[in-house]
């Protein structure tokens, strides 16, 4: 016997306050401030800020609502320092062995390398986990494109809240699970870095594609 219905409510729509142009305008305005941040102060972040980011990014929407995300926030500067020690063992396997000359020829602009300091020196830590199946056992759907959109909403509310991150992907990232104790169908997606910019902190000088090159309209 199939599920009960899910009963509707009237929608109540977001009013910008101004045309929708505008709207999105100002939305973009906001977001091409956004960069990828490699150098953090120590100052404190509340866990108020980051669990209204969490809940932001829980927003998003997800396969029949199985919302398969789980936000692991870390704060607690032992288990920092467990992580970025296991996430340079693993980004040194990446440097010197694993990545083909192309990727590294693409990265060396970037001044990018296998030490991590910022992995202990952020006030936070947020690691996003996509759940294979649900705490009870059942069936998940369009696991990646779900906890994918929900990345990009926490992000985006990572910078609305005046904070810079940056989206790191260590590879093979199982270290994470056995770190933070997560359960066997919890595996690490994304490893988020969260606080403010360093007082001196610097970002590449770089430009994004142009509306011609991303957008087609037919």
């Amino acid at each position: 016997m199939p599920p009960p219905s899910v009963p509707h409510v009237p929608y109540k729509p977001f009013n910008p306050g101004v045309p929708a142009d505008e709207g999105a305008r100002q939305f973009f305005e906001t977001l091409d401030q956004r960069r990828s941040c490699r150098f953090f102060s120590d100052q404190p972040v509340s866990r108020e800020t980051i669990e209204w980011c969490v809940k932001a990014g829980s927003t998003a929407p997800s396969g029949a609502h199985k919302q398969p995300w789980r936000f692991v926030c870390v704060q607690d500067a032992a288990t920092k320092s467990k992580i970025r020690e296991a996430a340079e063992a693993e980004e040194r396997e990446f440097y010197e062995r694993r990545a083909n000359d192309q990727w590294l020829d693409d990265l060396a602009p970037l001044q990018t390398g296998p030490e991590k300091p910022f992995l202990e020196i952020a006030p936070w830590l947020i690691v996003v986990f996509k759940m294979a199946k649900t705490d009870d056992g059942g069936q998940v759907y369009y696991l990646n494109e779900s906890v994918g959109i929900a990345c990009g909403m926490l992000i985006s509310a990572i910078h609305h809240a005046g904070l810079v991150t940056l989206t790191h992907t260590p590879s093979p990232m199982g270290f994470l699970g056995e770190v933070l104790e997560r359960p066997a169908h919890e595996r690490a997606f994304l490893l988020l870095p969260v606080g403010y910019p360093a007082s001196d902190a610097t970002v590449p000088e770089l430009t994004r594609k142009g509306l011609d090159e991303v957008m087609v309209v037919v």
